[in-house]
């Protein structure tokens, strides 16, 4: 499975267009949140007030189609997809690299929190639906060691990419800087935004594969459209 480039392609391509839908229903989820009786306390914060207030109110429409708790659980079930399309791609180019050393270990740490972050985010949000149930809490829980290591995993690998040379270098930099970035978008919006940063690194990279699986389809048409008229 994901071993031809076209393949590899189509999940670069996705894990590309879901980093661009995550940053855009991302912030309609922060937006719900703050809607809601315990996302209130997150606009005492300036940072996060000072867009909130005139969005929330440009975009009601979007936001009070249902009860708050409703619209959040709704619009924070877009991470799944999102995050699932990441963590795809990060199969890929692991598989790709056959990483050794340093770079193998940081590897298995993000590649663990990207796997449990996307098992978090199902948890949180998909067993839950007009309103929150008693699994909710537990669920929140089971997800922090995930956040955990996939920002530290995350740190780690791209600390060992810039080490070994990885092209291109915005990837690797952005998960390089994934904690401190994640600590700069939690003032701004929402926890679960927080993920952005490995969401375009990825993106990125799958953009990268994807615009290969069109450069290999070209020259594979060319190729045999030449041959044809070879024989012809």
């Amino acid at each position: 499975m994901l071993e031809s480039r076209d393949q590899q392609g189509k999940v670069g391509q996705f894990a590309w267009v879901m980093a661009w839908v995550g940053l855009v229903v991302g912030q309609l989820h922060a937006l719900s949140r703050h809607n809601t009786a315990a996302g209130r306390e997150d606009l005492e914060l300036r940072s996060t007030a000072v867009w909130s207030d005139p969005a929330r109110a440009a975009l009601r429409p979007l936001l009070d189609w249902a009860n708050p708790d409703a619209v959040y659980l709704t619009y924070g079930k877009a991470w799944l997809p999102v995050f699932v399309a990441f963590t795809l791609c990060a199969f890929v180019v692991h598989r790709r690299r056959q990483p050794a050393g340093f770079e193998k270990w940081a590897w298995r740490v993000a590649l663990l929190g990207y796997v449990w972050a996307c098992v978090a985010v199902f948890c949180d949000y998909w067993t839950q639906w007009t309103t929150y149930n008693s699994f909710f809490e537990i669920a929140v829980l089971l997800g922090m060691p995930g956040l955990l290591l996939m920002l530290v995993g995350s740190t780690l690998l791209g600390a060992a990419l810039l080490h070994n040379g990885f092209r291109p270098k915005l990837p690797a930099w952005l998960l390089a800087f994934q904690i401190p970035l994640a600590v700069g978008i939690v003032q701004v919006t929402s926890l679960g935004n927080a993920a952005l940063p490995v969401m375009f690194a990825f993106g990125i990279i799958g953009l990268r594969m994807a615009q290969e699986r069109r450069y290999t389809s070209v020259v594979d048409a060319t190729s045999t459209s030449t041959a044809l008229n070879a024989r012809g």
